[in-house]
């Protein structure tokens, strides 16, 4: 762990480290633990240089349906001019270690941890670092789902400082949403947010419901309820919810437990056709 945010260094255990993990697959839930990001589970893409990946959800039967989250790692000098090749991707891109320059048509922005980049379908964009150490960031994709009547959302930068936390309801803080698009512009069809609990802090109730989620633990521990299991997760981890996969939490400190989060919104449930 380097800094305020977790971020994968990669490298293999030792032949001598006992096997026992909690990664678990299944049909509801998915738990990768931050120890299985190791070198010989990177890929490469591309038209990128000195840059690889950690694919940590994709579209997949009975996984991921609706999006796709890498962690970058870019060597100093690293980078793309031509990073997206579907043209009707949106990302949130975030910053966890490093920096990056991102280029989002003539405008520049430096990005440092915590800075969120949202880039919708169609924008020109390019990264690269120009540091002398590894820069790390999430990169979030979607397939945008344009509505008629509605606009395209804009492209923009901010950071994790430059927005505050909201309290949810009748909690007295412990637990706060930072919401980077404002939850009424229903332009935007996923949020990529991050929660905080305080220690201590819960989600008292089996919270179930249509939105799929991705959770990287960003900072803290904490034990999830994931469907009728509860795990514990700490800084590194990621999970995976299937949509209607009841979850609850409980951050038992010391100190916050932060994840960043993604889920699909704001748009008409798609029904088969015969």
């Amino acid at each position: 762990m380097t800094g305020r945010y977790f971020a994968p260094e990669g490298g293999l255990p030792p032949q001598s480290q006992i096997l026992t993990d909690r990664a678990m697959f299944t049909e509801a839930y998915a738990v990768i633990p931050k120890g299985t990001f190791s070198d010989i589970v990177t890929s490469a893409l591309p038209f990128w240089e000195g840059a690889r990946f950690w694919v940590i959800a994709r579209p997949l039967s009975g996984f991921a349906e609706t999006f796709s989250h890498a962690i970058a790692e870019l060597t100093p000098g690293g980078g793309s001019d031509r990073p997206e090749l579907d043209t009707g991707a949106e990302a949130v891109l975030f910053v966890v270690d490093g920096e990056v320059e991102l280029r989002i048509g003539g405008d520049r922005h430096e990005l440092v941890p915590g800075g969120y980049a949202f880039l919708p379908p169609g924008t020109g964009w390019s990264v690269w670092n120009r540091g002398g150490a590894p820069a790390r960031f999430h990169w979030i994709r979607k397939a945008y789902e344009a509505v008629e009547g509605l606009g395209m959302p804009e492209a923009f930068v901010t950071s994790d400082d430059a927005v505050e936390p909201v309290a949810m309801p009748d909690t007295n803080g412990a637990w706060a949403t930072t919401r980077f698009v404002d939850p009424e512009d229903l332009r935007h069809d996923m949020h990529v947010n991050i929660v905080t609990f305080q220690p201590g802090g819960v989600i008292p109730f089996a919270e179930t419901h249509v939105m799929e989620h991705g959770l990287y633990v960003l900072e803290g521990k904490a034990v999830y309820r994931l469907n009728q299991d509860w795990v514990e997760v700490e800084a590194g981890d990621y999970m995976w919810l299937r949509a209607f996969c009841p979850q609850a939490c409980y951050a038992g400190g010391p100190g916050p437990f932060r994840y960043l989060l993604y889920k699909d919104v704001n748009r008409q449930m798609a029904l088969p056709r015969r």
